[in-house]
């Protein structure tokens, strides 16, 4: 399924201004290599801070990674409509803020508006929470906002990969993101199964 009668799929991607912005970032050059994708990108206020604070890049330079860039308090953009066709939208990361907004509605931004309007065009919806540890009131809205169709994906590592280096953290986690958005990279790593037999697994010298 495409997302525009050109066949092109879209993505809207929303940087807000929890920490982790290399993760919207990494997600948004990903994309660049897929065939035929057109991203669409939100930064909140402290997104932009976070960014700059974060990482080597400058605001503008994100906002180069993306094929359309939209302002987060134009509420009229395209992104805001359910008939704007899109195959989903990635929140990376997503704040506890963004959070509570997508969870109750409050479409005060467009980066919580067009994640409303995700849900309710039944589209797919992921969001990379960055928060820890989390209270009783963070864990209802994660369960409000999943109850309503959203996939609530913190950003924790996996290490069956065997990572060398925060890059290879970080562009494992935004590929299973870009696969549950039915995206995945050509070099997502898969788990396959146990490589070794139980008999040859040790910890402090005991088989396990």
């Amino acid at each position: 399924m495409t997302s525009s009668d050109s066949g092109v799929r879209r993505v809207v991607v929303a940087i807000t201004g929890a920490s982790g912005a290399v993760f919207g970032i990494r997600a948004l050059e990903m994309m660049r290599e897929l065939p035929d994708v057109e991203t669409h990108l939100i930064i909140t206020k402290n997104g932009r801070a976070t960014v700059g604070y974060e990482t080597d890049r400058t605001v503008a330079e994100v906002r180069a990674l993306a094929d359309v860039v939209h302002s987060d308090g134009d509420l009229g953009s395209a992104v805001s409509s359910g008939s704007f066709r899109t195959e989903g939208m990635l929140v990376a990361p997503c704040s506890v803020k963004t959070l509570s907004g997508i969870a109750n509605s409050f479409d005060d931004s467009l980066a919580v508006r067009a994640a409303d309007v995700t849900l309710k065009e039944r589209r797919r919806l992921i969001l990379l929470l960055r928060e820890t540890p989390l209270h009783a009131g963070h864990l209802r809205l994660m369960t409000e906002v999943t109850s309503a169709g959203a996939i609530v994906m913190p950003p924790v590592p996996a290490f069956y990969t065997h990572p060398t280096s925060i890059d290879d953290i970080v562009d494992h986690t935004v590929g299973r993101a870009l696969d549950l958005l039915g995206l995945p990279p050509a070099e997502l790593r898969r788990w396959a199964g146990d490589r070794y037999g139980k008999a040859d697994r040790t910890v402090g010298g005991v088989s396990i």
